[in-house]
């Protein structure tokens, strides 16, 4: 009679992405085959790497064992590769940082796993209780010394490992790696704190990513997949309107230094698509959100037309989106309309980064340290046809993999999705340290007198710096006066 494992369709999936698409095979469940650690061990020992699911109240808690579980005979001394994870609610909430050199030792009805001479996990099958300890619970998310009663367990051999020399520790660094690129951007704060917060513009073909790299991105600091903006197909453009979109931190709710501001897709036919004549505008922050776009620009007279923008209304960072499949089909047409509307980018003096969207393969796309584009990487054409077709470092020419159909999230993907976005943070410091001196000058009197909360600083604020000299400064000589009677 089959066994079927108790393992949900979801979790075994997550399970996959997570070691690199490979088949797991029940070997063992506890409450078919019997409770008996010695009988789970004479059965699954010498079978090669294996996952043991322990099913809790709550969660599924889970140790994977790289190497083989030793023989009984071998008095299950025999250092192995261990790493630990944990389901809630069908989805993975945490892996740890590291793997461990781990021992197993059965003593009685007790199954240990030795991490270290006091970290350890500990499974007794005559009263079915897991034990972890705090340091470990931690890293899972708890924040306590973790005890419970399992209901059964199984073990699961991993069929199809890539035997590839560091990958396994390759997959254990990228979970913490990503938690540093998280706080860094929640850390985030624009240059010399000209802005409140930088704008980053998506532009590109139809179909090319761009509202969907909007909702990889808020899915991460979301901690889930969402998708709020509307993805376009690669025949039709889906958005007409002009979105500026703020991102939410779920640690505390609330928005970051950064937005991104969407809009139509680049058509190669005129009179299709976003009008390039509109790429002024919104570069210079003259374009309310939520604009509907249309064949003709806007205009002043449009009644919600921003006459005075301030700095924090314009676009500080471009980033140009392709389909990292579609560069070497670009039509002469298209090109053409991309070179077009990057020679008004290029006239607002915006700094600029490309988005090549759509890798099939993130874990080949960065080195082991995640920290530059892996020299075997094979997309370094294409990365070299938009350095060639723009003129933009390779530097600034980003690969990532959108979130589109996928149920659950993937460290790796997360950590193209987040360097991404930090290069566009980077680069829109560039933007606002090389701003004429008397504009620095302006945007630093803003905001020292919001700080300040004096008269004349809101009116600044809704008026920007284009203003008339006397209006400009008025704030900050009701700043420097506030501070002389203060003194």
């Amino acid at each position: 009679m089959e066994v079927t494992p108790r393992l949900t369709w979801n979790e075994e999936k997550s399970l996959q992405k997570l070691l690199g698409n490979v088949s797991l095979r029940l070997l063992y469940k506890s409450s078919v085959h019997g409770n008996s650690f010695g009988t789970m061990l004479n059965k699954c020992s010498c079978q090669g790497s294996t996952i043991l699911m322990v099913y809790l109240p709550n969660n599924v808690f889970g140790i994977f064992v790289l190497e083989s579980y030793p023989e009984m005979s071998e008095h299950l001394k025999k250092p192995t590769t261990s790493f630990l994870l944990s389901f809630q609610k069908n989805k993975i909430m945490e892996m740890t940082a590291a793997f461990f050199n781990s021992t197993v030792d059965l003593i009685d009805n007790k199954l240990r796993f030795n991490f270290s001479q006091v970290q350890y996990v500990l499974l007794r099958s005559n009263t079915q209780n897991i034990f972890i300890p705090r340091l470990l619970g931690e890293k899972l998310g708890l924040t306590y010394d973790f005890k419970s009663q399992y209901t059964e367990y199984e073990v699961f051999r991993v069929e199809g490992m890539k035997d590839e020399p560091g990958y396994i520790n390759r997959i254990a660094g990228a979970t913490p790696h990503r938690d540093s690129l998280l706080a860094e951007l929640r850390a985030y704060r624009p240059y010399a704190d000209l802005v409140s917060e930088i704008r980053i513009l998506l532009l590109g073909p139809v179909g090319s990513g761009k509202s969907s790299f909007f909702n990889s991105v808020k899915s991460i600091f979301r901690g889930h997949l969402t998708r709020q903006a509307i993805v376009g197909s690669d025949i039709s453009t889906i958005t007409e309107k002009y979105r500026i979109y703020s991102i939410k931190d779920e640690k505390d709710g609330k928005s970051l230094p950064f937005m991104l501001c969407d809009s139509m897709g680049l058509n190669e036919k005129d009179g299709v698509g976003l009008c390039v004549d509109d790429i002024p505008h919104i570069l210079k922050g003259c374009m309310p959100d939520r604009y509907q776009f249309n064949q003709k620009p806007i205009t002043p007279k449009h009644p919600t037309f921003i006459t005075s923008p301030s700095l924090n209304h314009r676009i500080h960072c471009v980033a140009y989106v392709f389909d990292i499949n579609s560069i070497d089909n670009l039509s002469f047409q298209m090109l053409a309309k991309v070179k077009q509307v990057q020679k008004e980018v290029l006239k607002c003096g915006v700094s600029q980064v490309a988005l090549l969207t759509k890798v099939n393969n993130c874990n080949g796309v960065l080195q082991d340290n995640f920290l530059q584009m892996s020299e075997s990487m094979i997309y370094k054409s294409q990365v070299r046809d938009v350095n060639m077709m723009l003129g933009i470092p390779k530097s600034n020419i980003l690969v990532v993999e959108n979130y589109a159909s996928e149920r659950e999230m993937d460290p790796l993907q997360d950590i193209l999705i987040l360097s991404a976005l930090k290069q566009m943070t980077r680069a829109a410091d560039d933007f606002l340290e090389d701003l004429p001196l008397e504009t620095d000058a302006i945007a630093g009197m803003f905001q020292l007198c919001m700080r300040c909360q004096l008269p004349g600083s809101r009116h600044l604020a809704q008026t920007g710096i284009a203003d008339s000299l006397f209006e400009t400064l008025l704030p900050f000589m009701f700043c420097l006066l506030s501070l002389r009677a203060s003194n």
